[in-house]
């Protein structure tokens, strides 16, 4: 099991993903990725998806259309670790 990010750690891992921000009552992080269109939406969730599973850890998500909303957090440690960073900065790079 991860171990959740606290203190200094943890900020310096918020640092380096940009435009992640907090989930409202829960030990979590969102973004929202917009796409010119459905095709290239859905091609994004299939890499994110293939990283993903490779690291057996799995993003919450909702898509339509041309966007796809992400919420990441470490279920099993209460809250962020560096997995939920590791998949952030990846989706941050295949988008």
């Amino acid at each position: 099991m991860a171990d959740k990010l606290e203190g200094t750690a943890r900020e310096e891992a918020l640092a380096s993903i940009a435009g992640w921000e907090p989930v409202d009552g829960r030990d979590a992080i969102t973004k929202t990725f917009q796409f010119d269109d459905f095709n290239a939406a859905f091609s994004f969730m299939s890499r994110a998806a293939l990283k993903a599973e490779a690291m057996n850890h799995h993003p919450e998500w909702f898509n339509v259309w041309n966007r796809v909303e992400v919420t990441l957090s470490t279920h099993d440690a209460g809250g962020l670790t560096a997995l939920d960073i590791e998949l952030a900065a990846f989706m941050d790079a295949a988008a």
